[in-house]
């Protein structure tokens, strides 16, 4: 078979050759376009949602101080909600929990994973703030060593009507800002969250 030569300069390639290496330039060029445009299109992934703000976080677990009618200036978290305390766990005893259906009626303050301390608002002492890890070991804000709740039966900021309501052991009571409960003439003792007296288990 004779192959027909190319004469280019000083250099005899043959014509077959030629055209062989001729593809392969174009076909190299080809594979650098192709690389170049999948590293473009992997380099575009979509980056993963953004999670909450820790600051929105804190909000839900500050604690300030409000002046509420028929008690005075008492403690309210982030809601605006009046807080409670329940005198059977002065010194931070737990005995409000979910296994005796206490934490249904009156919720606690558990602070967001990630958080060791609840956040001071105006008008409180900030010393006087603290937590109380449960058993399962979850921690809780406390102030001047309360554990603190709201009540189911406030339907909004500025009202106490778990004030002085005795059940699961103890007493309810709105707390101060001096750390202690506030009693008032408005208070309902000997009478239960279920209506009837007794300590509501």
């Amino acid at each position: 078979m004779k192959i027909a030569i190319y004469r280019s300069g000083r250099v005899s390639v043959p014509r077959m050759l030629y055209g062989s290496l001729a593809l392969g330039a174009v076909a190299a060029a080809a594979a650098c376009g192709s690389s170049s445009s999948s590293t473009s299109a992997s380099s575009g992934k979509s980056q993963p949602a953004s999670t909450s703000s820790p600051s929105s976080a804190a909000a839900a677990v500050t604690i300030s101080a409000k002046s509420v009618p028929g008690v005075g200036t008492v403690l309210v978290n982030g809601k605006g909600q009046t807080l409670y305390l329940l005198t059977s766990e002065k010194g931070g005893k737990i005995t409000c929990t979910d296994d005796n259906g206490c934490t249904k009626v009156w919720p606690d303050t558990e602070l967001p994973k990630g958080m060791t301390a609840a956040t001071a608002g105006s008008g409180i002492q900030a010393s006087m703030l603290g937590t109380v890890k449960s058993s399962d070991g979850s921690l809780y804000a406390t102030y001047h060593g309360w554990p603190l709740y709201t009540y189911s039966g406030d339907s909004g900021p500025g009202q106490k009507n778990g004030e002085g309501i005795t059940s699961f052991g103890g007493t309810w009571y709105v707390l101060g800002t001096s750390g202690n409960p506030v009693t008032s003439s408005h208070s309902q003792p000997g009478t239960s969250s279920t209506g009837s007296s007794g300590h509501g288990y």
